[in-house]
Order: C-alpha cells, then structure tokens, then sequence
C-alpha cells in the first residue's frame, strides 16, 4: 500500500537566513537577561530595587552636602524618656577614601562589599554637651552581598564591638576640638540593604573627656543602664542622629528612582 506525498516546498535561502537570525537574536536575548541577573546577584531581585542600588552609588558625589547632612536635625521624641532632640551640624570633612576614614579592622570587615567614599558629618545637641560624628560609607555591593553582611553583623554582634567604632571626625574651634579617638563613648553601625550603604554614627562628651567603657547604642538606651555613656543619653544621640539621616537618604534615592509623570 502506498500514500501519496505532499510535494515539498523548495525553500528560500533569504527566509531560512532570516529564520536563523531570529534564533540567534531570541538567544542572545534570553542570555543578556540572564546574565543581567547574574551580575544583580539575585535572578528575582525587584527591577526598582536594583535601580535604587544604582542611584544610590552617585548619591556621594551628585546630591548636595545639605540634603545628605542638613544643618539641623530634629529628633522629635528621640531623646531619653521620649525627650525632644535638636542637632546642629558643626563639621563636614570632604568626602574622602576609606582607608583615611575607618579603622582597618573595620575595613577589612567591611572588604567583602568593597568600600569605595565615605562622607561624614558632626553634630552637637542645642545644650553643646555632646558631638556626635556620623557617617555613610559607600560600597560596590549588590544585593545579595549587602544582605549577607547584613546578616553577619547581626548574627556576629560585629555593631556592638568596641574594635570597630568607627572614628570621630574633629572640629577646630568648635565644641568638636578635642573629640578623638579616646572620647569615643557610644556608637551604632547599620548596614542597609535597600542601598549599598553602611551608615553610623558615633558619639561622646563636648568636653573632651576620655571614656574608658564605651558602650553599643542599643545598650546605653537600655531601661536601667548606669554607664556614663547612658546616663549622658549618648546612647540616644548617635541613634538618633543615624536614624535621621538614614531615613534621609532612603528618601533622596527615592526621589531619585521615581518616573516622572
């Protein structure tokens, strides 16, 4: 028994050329995105998000010094016992290399995000009994390495050791002038995962006192803390002040990352 074949149609090189291109091109695509989201280090990660990293990496060198670091900060209800807070900036260093700015165990700690600027500012409250230094350290992360840092410092405890306080940034003729190394009295360090930011800030006395027992931010707010950096409320100040220009920033790469309508 035979079955009759359908007569087979001669096929245009320019169409199978065409054809072949089409191929190529839609695996070309499909590899470029993929490779895209390799690079992101996360193959899920929000599109927005990964703009907000990209933004936020300009942010050291394209946004003014007054919208990172305004000249006053209010911290309503930031203080001990809800107590109201107003902070003056007294001091802006030229944003500058992390070597300079960090001390080098908390720079080889922060290696695996690669430091690239760091901008710091300092503070005093409205009574000029404290200075506080707060500062942002940009990095070359992406997502996935900031999340794992992130991580590391909350699992390790690394924001509450004494060897990596960031350090102070002094001012001349100001109540900043004898703030150094030695009057480092309370400190936080919060690593973002929304940027690829650390933010921190450190605090102590305007009078140039050493302190011998620094102590974590979260420890000297604590209900019943008794050292001299709780009882000072320097615990509040270098929260309060990172808080604030935390929340800032989030909101500059916000703006940043919004369409225009």
């Amino acid at each position: 028994m035979t079955t009759r074949l359908r007569p087979v149609r001669t096929r245009h090189p320019g169409r199978t050329l065409g054809a072949v291109a089409c191929v190529v091109l839609g695996l070309g695509l499909i590899g470029g995105a993929a490779t895209g989201s390799w690079l992101t280090g996360d193959s899920n990660a929000d599109p927005a998000a990964r703009t907000g990293y990209t933004e936020a990496r300009t942010l050291w060198h394209s946004v003014p010094v007054d919208t990172l670091f305004p000249r006053t900060l209010n911290g309503d209800g930031a203080g001990p016992g809800g107590a109201d807070r107003v902070w003056t900036r007294i001091a802006v260093a030229p944003d500058g290399g992390c070597a300079t700015a960090l001390d080098p165990l908390l720079l080889k700690t922060l290696q695996p995000v690669g430091c690239t600027r760091v901008l710091r500012a300092t503070y005093t409250d409205a009574t000029t009994s404290s200075v506080t230094t707060v500062g942002m350290i940009f990095t070359e992360a992406d997502v996935k390495a900031m999340n794992a840092l992130a991580a590391r410092f909350t699992s390790e405890g690394l924001d509450e050791r004494p060897d990596l306080m960031p350090r102070t940034l002094p001012a001349k003729s100001t109540v900043a002038d004898g703030f150094g190394n030695g009057q480092r009295a309370s400190w936080t360090v919060s690593v973002l995962t929304d940027a690829p930011v650390v933010v921190y800030a450190v605090s102590g006395f305007a009078d140039g006192r050493a302190v011998t027992d620094p102590q974590p931010a979260d420890e000297a707010k604590a209900e019943g803390a008794t050292s001299a950096p709780a009882q000072a409320g320097l615990g509040h100040e270098a929260k309060g002040i990172a808080d604030r220009i935390e929340a800032g920033l989030r909101k500059t790469v916000r703006t940043a990352t919004e369409k225009p309508e």
